[in-house]
């Protein structure tokens, strides 16, 4: 019998038991509607491997990974080409984690995957609301005569929880149809308390990496310069832990455009200081 001890591929810190576990960590490496430049099917298994360099206490929220109890459920299977088959792989997953009574931490993979993440957690939380970090605004009709888009992944969003309980953040390009929406349903917050008016509701968080400047985050998708700082992003975070976060993803990390390996550690970060406010 082999004595080990041998290397974990999970997220450091995890809770190994599902049915002990509040948030489960699924990984969602789809990219299959990606407009620029594809890769970030790659990011999941990266980011765990990374997740080993990091530390496990944050000193920003003075507490433990473990303290968050989560369990890491690895990466879910997708059918190549099937579009439509992958999204249904995710609504059926997370529709199974909040039936057992826990919350979602979904690791993309490119935008669209929050689709059917919120598709799911409306299900189970009639007053849903989302908080959206993103350099780009999400909210075409379609991309390309293809409604299943990255690049839409907002706009039908709205559809499900309503335009009016939803904030973006970060954005910085998009159409000016998506311009026009944003400033007609009062979407993009510039400051912490344009966030109050969802203090009541239920919040799924979802981050598109290149939120983040590129200068930090060469290693995504669709990178746009001028974005914020990573401690920007956690300042809104840190105003976010009173608020009721009941699921959040983060995505659109690309690995491979980023050889120094960089970008895939400021992702494993994010996610951490995510996880400590949920």
């Amino acid at each position: 019998m082999l004595r080990g001890p041998f290397l974990d591929r999970n997220w450091m810190g995890q809770n190994p038991d599902y049915n002990s576990s509040d948030i489960i960590m699924l990984g969602l490496p789809f990219d299959g509607t990606v407009s620029y430049r594809p890769g970030s099917r790659f990011a999941p298994e990266q980011i765990r491997l990374a997740s080993w360099g990091l530390e496990e206490y944050s000193p920003k929220f003075n507490k433990f990974l473990a303290d968050t109890n989560f369990h890491d459920a690895g990466d879910l299977e997708f059918p190549l080409g099937n579009t439509y088959k992958s999204l249904d792989l995710i609504r059926q997953n997370v529709e199974d984690i909040y039936k057992d009574g826990k919350r979602v931490f979904g690791i993309g993979g490119e935008h669209l995957v929050t689709l059917p993440e919120i598709e799911a957690v409306a299900k189970y939380h009639k007053d849903l609301a989302i908080v959206h970090f993103d350099a780009h605004t999400d909210l075409r009709e379609e991309y390309l005569g293809e409604e299943m888009s990255h690049s839409a992944v907002i706009r039908h969003s709205s559809k499900i929880v309503g335009a009016e309980n939803i904030r973006q953040i970060g954005i910085r390009s998009g159409m000016k149809e998506e311009w026009e929406f944003m400033k007609q349903h009062n979407t993009l917050a510039h400051k912490y308390s344009d966030l109050d008016a969802l203090k009541n509701k239920k919040i799924f968080v979802t981050v598109d990496l290149d939120v983040l400047d590129t200068s930090i985050m060469p290693g995504t998708g669709t990178p746009e310069v001028g974005g914020l700082q990573f401690n920007e992003l956690v300042g809104w975070f840190e105003y976010l832990k009173d608020f009721d976060i009941v699921g959040a993803d983060v995505v659109e990390l690309a690995p491979d455009y980023d050889a120094s390996g960089a970008s895939t550690a400021v992702a494993t970060k994010v996610i951490r200081e995510l996880l400590m406010v949920m």
